[in-house]
């Protein structure tokens, strides 16, 4: 789905967890293997008797309630530029950067394990103010932020990251996080500030178009937010505590569909996630890229999806070829594909700055039978430990985190009418002769050499 997030077009948008078992640990202790293996074991099974996961909410309004890792929580925030693409800045403010004219910008946020820090942690306002400087580095826009209307009940709601706080010791895997349409880098802090806290360095951009802050709804716009991922996969490999031997790309809407077609063309990304992509709403759109193939893909896909109608699906906006197309999920066969769906979920309800900006009467218009703002907060967080075993699982390769991940949502302690979970294994790729590519860097059977023109073949025989 499609909605708008940035200052200046918000758009129709339906929105919607913190664990209450162990405290922080001393992230040095979290390095012990089989401690840790020990401690996660014993927290899932207290969960699991207890009957949840995580602790009531007590207000009516959005609060995050997943628990915090290990580690403490860094948080950077780099301005840089894109210096192979142009890009048309508004008019207001100066247009030419240090660098050049009309040269892409790129606000990059970084989320990361880092030491205890004795700064204060930021708040819903202090990222707000972000994207005053989103376009113009030095020339702030604060008029024409939005956002600082929208969140303006809760600026003084604090997160967990720590600017410039010092970065914990060791490498750690990269995540880059891929925004809805025209939305801000941050939308999701409080789930990259959660990612980080359990050892991983999280990057953000915003969602802009080609030559726009706007993101447009097209293939171009799709293409430019993709190559922003793979430009941020990039820019992780100068960062001195990453590994960028283990990449993932989470993400929400319509930045599901530019992840797809990143990971299509970019061989860094091992893994994905996406929370109610728009790939599943937009196959025509896929099918037009020409070179995104989902059933292609070999890589494990995290999609969690919502309930939504026919009804819905035909009366929006979106020109009906855009929704013409193989189902993306279907295609998704040579990959391991974990299906979870969030049954009383409504879409906006996987951001959570977009959850801290919605009025009590946009909630009720958005609301899913009689899921309340407390269900939304528990749905939320479950969202959060589902994406963390993944990723543990798919790039850290822990067993326990495997484990998770085979189990029934009741015996991971989820309540009951929350999710549905569906796992499809990957099956074993055959190739055809029309299926080679000439150039591509596959191993290929022994059996298909005769399908590349030129070579020869001969078994050797072996006395």
């Amino acid at each position: 789905m499609r909605i708008r997030g940035s200052s200046d077009s918000i758009r129709n948008a339906d929105w919607r967890f913190r664990t209450s078992l162990v405290e922080r640990t001393v992230y040095q202790v979290w390095g012990n293997a089989k401690l840790k293996t020990r401690i996660v074991t014993a927290v899932l099974a207290l969960s699991v008797g207890s009957g949840s996961v995580f602790a009531a909410s007590q207000t009516s309004s959005f609060q995050f309630l997943g628990k915090p890792g290990p580690y403490p929580v860094g948080l950077k925030v780099f301005d840089q530029y894109d210096l192979s693409r142009t890009f048309v800045a508004p008019t207001k403010g100066p247009s030419e950067s240090s660098v050049g004219k009309n040269v892409r910008s790129l606000q990059t946020l970084i989320w990361y394990p880092s030491l205890i820090s004795v700064g204060g942690p930021m708040t819903v306002g202090d990222y707000a103010q972000l994207a005053d400087t989103e376009i113009h580095f030095n020339a702030p826009a604060e008029k024409e932020n939005r956002w600082r209307s929208l969140l303006k009940t809760s600026f003084d709601t604090q997160l967990w990251a720590v600017r410039e706080a010092k970065p914990a010791k060791g490498r750690y895997p990269v995540l880059i996080y891929a925004p809805s349409d025209s939305s801000v880098s941050w939308e999701n802090a409080d789930l990259c500030e959660y990612f980080a806290s359990y050892g991983y360095v999280v990057l953000a951009s915003p969602s802009m178009g080609v030559s726009t802050r706007d993101m447009t709804d097209d293939l171009g716009g799709i293409n430019a937010q993709a190559r922003d991922i793979s430009f941020l996969i990039t820019y992780a490999g100068s960062l001195s505590d990453t590994d960028s031997s283990q990449v993932a790309v989470v993400s929400w809407s319509w930045g599901g569909i530019s992840s797809l077609f990143a990971s299509a063309r970019d061989p860094r990304i091992d893994a994905l996630v996406e929370m109610d992509g728009s790939m599943r709403y937009y196959p025509g759109l896929v099918t037009r890229a020409g070179d995104v193939h989902p059933e292609r893909m070999t890589i494990p896909l995290l999609c969690f999806t919502r309930n939504v109608s026919l009804e819905d699906l035909e009366n929006d906006d979106v020109p009906s070829a855009d929704k013409v197309g193989p189902n993306v999920l279907n295609a998704w066969i040579h990959g391991d594909l974990l299906t979870v769906d969030m049954l009383g979920m409504a879409h906006p309800e996987f951001s959570s700055m977009f959850q801290r900006r919605e009025s009590a009467q946009r909630f009720a218009e958005n609301q899913v039978a009689d899921y309340g703002r407390e269900d939304a907060n528990t749905s939320y967080a479950w969202v959060a430990l589902y994406t963390l075993n993944f990723l543990d699982a798919y790039l850290k390769h822990e067993a326990w985190a495997k484990a998770f991940l085979k189990k029934t949502p009741a015996e991971n302690g989820v309540p009951k009418h929350f999710m549905g979970i569906k796992f499809s294994a990957a099956q074993k790729q055959s190739w055809g002769c029309d299926e080679i590519v000439l150039g591509t860097f596959i191993p290929i059977p022994l059996e298909l050499l005769p399908c590349i023109p030129g070579v020869s073949f001969e078994p050797a025989l072996h006395g």
